[in-house]
């Protein structure tokens, strides 16, 4: 089979390869995703891979130097790779390999091969198919595994036995997982049975890179169907058993809560349809994680969570630490969205005070619309009626908030007075007085004692610097 490459924007490029590997006597193949994005009909792929059967750093060189003098080519010796940025694309030259593995590392041991052993190492069928580029057969696709079958089955096999593949480098169980994710594909029943029979393996693959796989998942156009699959094969509960820890129902007397597993990916799936930032969809599958160590059964109430969201904003930054996700302002956001997710859903009543919505609009600040696009998500219910009602509530409180906000401007809220301004008014040095006055100016503003004036704030200062002693000078 020939794949027709004359349409393809890449044509160009193509040919200069071709002729440059021709020239020195060398095979070359379009390799991996490219291929398959290609076959599928895929927005093209911005990464291309190149497999020769001689040396992938020569090639690169070589291919570098026709496009142009001055390219630069990144040399990776120790991977025998190169790579070269080429306009809007990134590609990679590498020599075709024979792997094999030992029992305590995805690391293996390398040795030189032809197209037909690089392809036998790869995770699965539908990345296993590769183009020639060679003269004499000029775009056939190479395809030992039935790849093209694979994807038109939209399914995923590996190209050797699957237990071996999973156990040789677990990192691809994750791989697999994140592809059924991304394409909606199924993962073929062997490979499956695999995954659940290999799944401790992945204990010996770094967390970095497990969690760029979950991200992906994560970033899915339907997060559940691979936060599923790590369930049901077992990758969950060794990676983030705190999700685990949700799972199932109790009951006493009569009385039962929500499974909070499967309710958290329907919060999940919700909220993915609405954005497609990562750390907001990880706001949404943290959002209960409080649950589990909160769940009580309390005679005449039934069950309850009570400080779940506090618990859980805590609880985010162990779970960082141990995924090993940044620990910088990304987390802090999803901690912020984790304590406040019940919050505005708690103020949907007709007596709710100005306070309390100055107060959300205060911790929430620049965040405000993320919080309420998480909360929206939250509402799971099938109940047709219940689902209009909430969002009915959920447009009154906004309108509220509106409200507050443009009266009071407490959204990202800085303080009317300043710490400076109170030293020179008192003749003070830095010290707990003005840390004491700041406050109680922030706290009569959000209880709407003072206007957010910087009049009303002054006045007031000088009230409570009196009573703490304090002269105006």
């Amino acid at each position: 089979m020939f794949i027709n490459l004359t349409q393809n924007k890449n044509l160009k490029l193509f040919k200069i390869i071709s002729e440059v590997a021709a020239a020195n006597n060398q095979s070359v193949y379009i390799v991996g995703g490219f291929v398959r994005d290609l076959l599928m009909k895929r927005k093209a792929s911005t990464d291309i891979d190149f497999v020769t059967e001689q040396s992938g750093i020569e090639l690169a060189q070589n291919v570098g130097k026709e496009i142009d003098p001055k390219m630069k080519v990144s040399v990776f010796k120790t991977y025998g790779t190169a790579m070269i940025r080429y306009k809007d694309l990134e590609l990679e030259f590498v020599g075709a390999r024979k792997e094999s593995y030992t029992e305590d590392s995805r690391k293996p041991e390398v040795e030189g091969g032809t197209i037909e052993d690089d392809q036998k190492r790869r995770d699965f069928t539908i990345n296993a198919m590769a183009i020639s580029l060679n003269k004499d057969n000029f775009g056939e696709l190479i395809d030992p595994f039935d790849g093209i079958g694979d994807l038109g089955k939209e399914i995923l096999r590996t190209p050797l036995e699957p237990a071996q593949t999973y156990s040789d480098d677990p990192l691809r169980m994750m791989r697999a997982v994140r592809f059924a994710s991304t394409l909606n594909f199924t993962i073929e029943e062997n490979s499956l049975n695999a995954i659940k029979q290999e799944a401790e393996r992945i204990k010996i693959v770094s967390m970095e890179r497990i969690m760029v796989e979950f991200n992906k998942i994560m970033l899915s156009k339907k997060p559940s169907i691979g936060l599923r699959l790590m369930e049901e094969t077992g990758l969950m509960k060794l990676i983030i058993p705190e999700l685990i820890d949700l799972k199932g129902v109790e009951e006493v007397e009569g009385q039962t809560h929500k499974d909070n597993f499967y309710h958290t990916l329907e919060v999940v799936d919700n909220i993915s349809e609405n954005t497609d930032n990562l750390w907001l969809r990880w706001a949404a599958l943290l959002h209960d994680i409080g649950k589990a160590p909160t769940k009580k059964f309390v005679e005449g109430t039934g069950w309850t969570f009570h400080g779940h969201e506090f618990l859980g904003s805590k609880m985010v930054k162990t779970l960082f630490q141990k995924l090993k996700l940044p620990l910088n302002a990304d987390m802090k956001y999803v901690q912020k969205m984790v304590k406040l997710s019940s919050r505005p859903i708690a103020l949907i009543t007709d007596d709710t005070s100005d306070a309390a919505l100055r107060r959300l609009l205060f911790d929430a600040g620049e965040d405000m619309e993320d919080l309420f696009t998480l909360c929206k998500a939250d509402i799971t219910t099938k109940n047709s009626r219940k689902q209009e009602r909430f969002k009915k509530n959920f447009q009154y409180v906004a309108v509220k908030i509106k409200e507050v906000e443009e009266k009071d401007q407490v959204r990202n809220f800085q303080p009317p007075i300043t710490g400076e301004e109170i030293m020179t008014m008192f003749n003070l040095k830095p010290g707990r007085e003005i840390g004491i006055l700041k406050e109680k100016v922030k706290e009569a503003i959000l209880e709407g004692e003072i206007g957010n004036d910087h009049e009303e704030a002054r006045n007031f200062v000088i009230a409570e610097a009196e009573k703490l002693g304090l002269t105006l000078i």
